[in-house]
């Protein structure tokens, strides 16, 4: 009766915690417990200076929360896009992604256009971190060196820069944190 009430308090315990998978096993009398527990990130507490400092960290999280999923997403379709368009002609290229593009402008349009400038700073850099290469690089491999200038160009008028680099050890090491508890869901 003890092993059984044992085993199923430790059952409870591993559902409360959200365990996906735990196991007994019995051998010479002795009932072996096995879990596999998610990770758990512990980072100091963050002291602010002021609620200026304070609200640009909130303000932070939430444009990563809003901006992460599209950086995925937008990265796996860089790689699906790759590996099709490396098997074609340059023609069938030009055609392929000129009907690709179109399909993405109408299916992430009204999303982007309800994203502010910062959120769309942060996609760049998340951008950057996902696929390991900047903005400025990707347009220029995906349609040209004269688009990535000009759109480079546009950028540098409202005080943005596409060559920017995600910098997870030291710049960006706030951005990094915040994606770390995001992902795990401590956040």
């Amino acid at each position: 009766m003890k092993r059984v009430t044992r085993y199923i308090v430790l059952c409870a315990c591993m559902l409360a915690i959200g365990t996906p998978y735990t196991r007994a096993e019995e051998a010479d009398n002795d009932t072996l417990y096995g879990a596999i527990l998610h990770e758990v990130y512990c980072y100091a507490p963050l002291k602010f200076k002021n609620k200026k400092q304070e609200r640009f960290y909130w303000r932070t999280v939430r444009d990563v929360k809003k901006t992460l999923p599209y950086a995925k997403r937008i990265n796996q379709a860089l790689i699906e896009a790759e590996d099709t368009l490396a098997r074609m002609t340059p023609k069938e290229k030009r055609r392929w992604w000129r009907k690709r593009e179109r399909e993405l402008f109408k299916e992430y349009e009204s999303d982007f256009r309800g994203m502010t400038a910062s959120q769309g700073r942060m996609l760049m850099l998340l951008l950057d971190r996902e696929s390991n290469r900047t903005s400025y690089e990707l347009i220029q491999t995906f349609k040209s060196k004269f688009a990535a200038d000009f759109w480079q160009f546009v950028a540098k008028l409202f005080k943005n820069d596409l060559k920017e680099e995600y910098d997870a050890k030291d710049k960006d090491r706030i951005i990094e944190r915040i994606i770390i508890l995001v992902e795990n869901d401590q956040l």
